[in-house]
This record gives C-alpha cells, sequence and structure tokens, in this order.
C-alpha cells in the first residue's frame, strides 16, 4: 500500500510538491480551502477584461518545465512563454525614461544614453550580480539550510570561502551608492529589494543578486497569462494521478506522540497512518496559530518582522497607451520617504512608486478592443490597525493624480471597470498572515537564516512548503521549496 502525501494548499509550491511527491510514488491528496487552485496566483473576469491577479513577473522557466520533464512530459504540450525584449519601462520623477532590455549590453547602453551612468558600471554591478548568485545559489537557493549535510558539500565550501561576497554587512542602497553616480541607476537597482517585500534602506546588498533573473536569465510571458502556468502544473499533476479537493479546508492538524496523525475538517477527519506525511503550503504563521493550537511553536522565527503587502487597482481602461509596456515603473520622487512610510509609519506615502502590468499589451483578448486592462500595484504595509477604507481612497486619489501628470492625460474618466484588492483582502483570500506577501521581510543580514525551515523539528511527517519558509517568495523560490521539501522526504524513505 502507498504511502499517502497529504499537502494543505495549492500555491505553486503545493501543486510543485504534489507533483514531485507523486513520482516518488506517494498517493497525493491536496486540500484547498477555495475553489481554484493557485493560491496568490489567480486570475479573474470583469466587464470583459481578464486579469492576472497575483504575481506578474515570470523568471526562470525552467524551473516549471523542470517539473514536465521529471514527469516525461513535453512541457509545449501544456502551456508556452515567450521572452520579453524590453523586461520593465521606468518613468523617473523628473521625466527621464528609460527600457531595461533583456541583453546587458543593451540594457547598459540605455541606462548610459538616458541618464548618463556609465556602462561598464552596470556590466560591472551584473556581472557581480552574476557572480553571486552561481555561488550561493545551490546551497541557498536549492538546499535547507537547516541540515548538516548541506554544510558539507562542495558548493558549501566554496561559498563560505567567499563569503565576504555575500556583501551582507551593509544595505542594498549602500551599495548601490557605491556603485552608481546617477541617482536615477540608484533608485532603479533599489527596487529589486521589493521583490521579497523588503525595504532597500535596511535590506542587506545580497540582494543585488536578484537582478541576474532578470537581465542574464531572462524575463519571459506565457502566452496565455500567467495564470496558465498554474492551470498547466495542476493539469500535469492530475494527469499523473495527484487528487485535488476544492472548498475542502483544513481546520485543525490532529498530534498524536509528535505526529500528525489526522487532517481535521468541518465534516469529520482524515487520519493518517504511519510512513504518510502531511505538507502545509499555508502561511507558516497560520500553519501554528490556526492548524496547531496550543501546540509549542518556534516563536523566535514566527516573530519575525512581516514583508510588505501591496494594493492594487484592477482598472479595465478606455484606451490604450503606446508609451507603455507590458511592465511599467513610475518612480516615487522621494524613495527613501516612501519606505520610512512603509516600514516605520506603516501607511502609503501620498507619492508611491506605482507598477503598471499590462497583459493586453501580450495577449490581446484579455480586453475588449480599443481598450487596456491596468493591474496598477503600490507597496503597502502589512496589516497594523490601520484604517484601510481611508489609505485605500486616499491613495487611489493620488495614483491617479500621479500617473496623469507622468503621462500627460486625465486617466479617471478612461476607468471603465475597476476591483480593488488591499491587504486585508489578501489575508483573507490567501492565508497571508497580516497580508504580508512574502512572510517575513529580508531587512537583515542573517534573514536567509530566520526564515523557517522546510521541515518540523518537532513533528516528525509534518513539513512546509511555500512563500512564508525558506528560501522565499516569488514563484522561482516556492519551487525551489517544493523540490527542497521533496528530496528530503525521499532522503528519509531510503
Amino acid at each position: 500500500m502507498k504511502s499517502k502525501a497529504y499537502i494543505i494548499g495549492s500555491g505553486i509550491a503545493g501543486i510543485a510538491a504534489s507533483i514531485r511527491l507523486r513520482q516518488a510514488g506517494f498517493d497525493v491528496q491536496v486540500f484547498e480551502a477555495s475553489e481554484m487552485a493557485g493560491g496568490k496566483i489567480s486570475e479573474f473576469e470583469k466587464d470583459g477584461f481578464r486579469f492576472d491577479a497575483g504575481p506578474s513577473l515570470f523568471t526562470m522557466p525552467e524551473w516549471v518545465d523542470e517539473l514536465f520533464v521529471l514527469c516525461g512530459k513535453n512541457p509545449r504540450d501544456y502551456y508556452s512563454y515567450s521572452k520579453l525584449p524590453v523586461i520593465c519601462r521606468y518613468f523617473f520623477a523628473n521625466g527621464k525614461q528609460l527600457d531595461a532590455f533583456d541583453s546587458p549590453e543593451a540594457f547598459a547602453g540605455e541606462v548610459q544614453r538616458k541618464t548618463g551612468e556609465p556602462a561598464n558600471h552596470v556590466i560591472d554591478y551584473l556581472g557581480r550580480s552574476r557572480e553571486l548568485y552561481e555561488l550561493t545559489e545551490k546551497v541557498f537557493l536549492q538546499s535547507s539550510l537547516h541540515r548538516w549535510r548541506t554544510y558539507f558539500s562542495t558548493d558549501a565550501w566554496k561559498a563560505f570561502f567567499h563569503l565576504y561576497k555575500l556583501d551582507s554587512s551593509r544595505s542594498l542602497h549602500n551599495r548601490n551608492e557605491s556603485s552608481f553616480n546617477t541617482d536615477e541607476t540608484v533608485q532603479l537597482f533599489d527596487r529589486y529589494a521589493t521583490y521579497n517585500g523588503s525595504n532597500p534602506f535596511h535590506a542587506p546588498a545580497t540582494l543585488k543578486v536578484i537582478p541576474h533573473l532578470e537581465f542574464q536569465r531572462g524575463a519571459f510571458f506565457p502566452d496565455e497569462g500567467i495564470y496558465a502556468i498554474v492551470k498547466a502544473l495542476v493539469k500535469l499533476a492530475e494527469d499523473i494521478g495527484v487528487t485535488f479537493h476544492y472548498h475542502s479546508p483544513v481546520k485543525k492538524l490532529t498530534v498524536t506522540k509528535n505526529r500528525i496523525t489526522a487532517l481535521e475538517f468541518s465534516g469529520g477527519k482524515t487520519e493518517v497512518q504511519p510512513g504518510d506525511i502531511v505538507i502545509s503550503n499555508m502561511d507558516v504563521m497560520n500553519t501554528y496559530r490556526k492548524l496547531l493550537p496550543g501546540e509549542p511553536a518556534p516563536e523566535k522565527i514566527l516573530q519575525q518582522p512581516r514583508s510588505t503587502s501591496a494594493l492594487v487597482f484592477y482598472w479595465g481602461m478606455k484606451k490604450t497607451f503606446p508609451q507603455l509596456h507590458l511592465h511599467n515603473i513610475f518612480f516615487s520622487a522621494d524613495y527613501k520617504t516612501e519606505f520610512d512610510f512603509l516600514s516605520r509609519k506603516k501607511d502609503v506615502f501620498d507619492d508611491p512608486t506605482v507598477y503598471v502590468n499590462i497583459s493586453s499589451k501580450m495577449k490581446p483578448g484579455d480586453a475588449p478592443a480599443g481598450c487596456e486592462n491596468w493591474f496598477t500595484m503600490i507597496n503597502a504595509p502589512h496589516l497594523a490597525g490601520q484604517d484601510w477604507d481611508s489609505i485605500v481612497a486616499r491613495s487611489r486619489k493620488n495614483i491617479i493624480a500621479k500617473l496623469s501628470h507622468m503621462m500627460g492625460e486625465h486617466l479617471e474618466p478612461l476607468i471603465l471597470s475597476e476591483t480593488i484588492l488591499d491587504p486585508r483582502g489578501i489575508e483573507a483570500g490567501t492565508s497571508s498572515y497580516l497580508g504580508a506577501l512574502y512572510g517575513s521581510s529580508s531587512n537583515n543580514r542573517y534573514a536567509a537564516f530566520l526564515r523557517h525551515k522546510n521541515f518540523s523539528s518537532r513533528f516528525g511527517n509534518l513539513y512546509f512548503c511555500g512563500g512564508s519558509v525558506h528560501p522565499g517568495g516569488g514563484i522561482p523560490l516556492c519551487l525551489m521549496s517544493a523540490k527542497i521539501v521533496s528530496d528530503i522526504v525521499k532522503d528519509r524513505m531510503k
């Protein structure tokens, strides 16, 4: 009789873990509270517009394709994607604009032309970013930091021998200030701290590794939109025998002698037999607080500062804008104050940096003819008792005024359709503690070691995957957390 793997939550990490464990011989059951898989990756349609409601940037597609190859399938039979020649268009408060081309050389040339920053400064920075990625990938991203065997590999010794290259003793902003001459280039590279919900003025310069994923590995767009990745992976999982249970929230885990012995539902329970495992793809805080109430929890880890959240306006616009690309950033004139509001005041600055994603640029069917679907997002603090109705109203007004000014056109009359998502909705819809998108932040040099591990030390058959645990949030790292979990499980089966 096959051992069973029970997975709580069908975020992309939960789906990936289900595929890997099914291939390892488990009978896999996935329990999802909502009516659809994907977690933070979702989609919806309204008034003729389709929106990818969650993550919008797709990098490292090979880590998705790997799951299909593992199962002997051709990824292109399930989904396809194309590489973006322009990753993002940047708009600065002083009126300057530049395109982040996919080639480091082309991008460096563009930065020099538009800002005066010597191209070799950008090339050198990206070279260090690549070197740091290659040094740390196998140890920090593809392995558990909480198992001794990780530290006795050749890759680990190589990384530790070059530990100084992690550059963790100063902030990302300080590193960027010492690397570049122009304010625009510093601000552009400071932005990468937001990729895991952190503050560039506090987060370690180790985060300079992130640009490598875009400029030297590429950014991509799935032909049917970001949610097509989830659909493809769910179909793959079902094709190989994974069972998904929707509208099936797990309410509690039963513990007997330091093992999970049952998953409890509103209408009963599912017994967990010896040899079976349980993997939580829920936010790790909610796993302990909601599913394991009264059980000892790793409080020091759980009390780490939360990452930022987001405030999103999904706008159906009754016009097309040729001056915009798929990904667009409109920077704040005062980045430091913006992050001071987010981190210290737990509020939204009146001049926020605005991200506008328009999938209809690549997939015209996402909007009616002559229209565009705008995913308009700003960074927001996690929930801390704020008056969110007031923050949403104020931010909407400020965003419209900012974009109207920077684009030279009054935008509010062009909004045909509107849906709003704030941290309250993120917490309620995705079980993200306090609405934090990435679990804990990376605002200190030890953050990588202070994320919750992928297995429980107390409960012998409980494991964790997803953005709130090692190695972190975002599609690529969530996929890596699934791989780490499956590797640990398979090691323990030997």
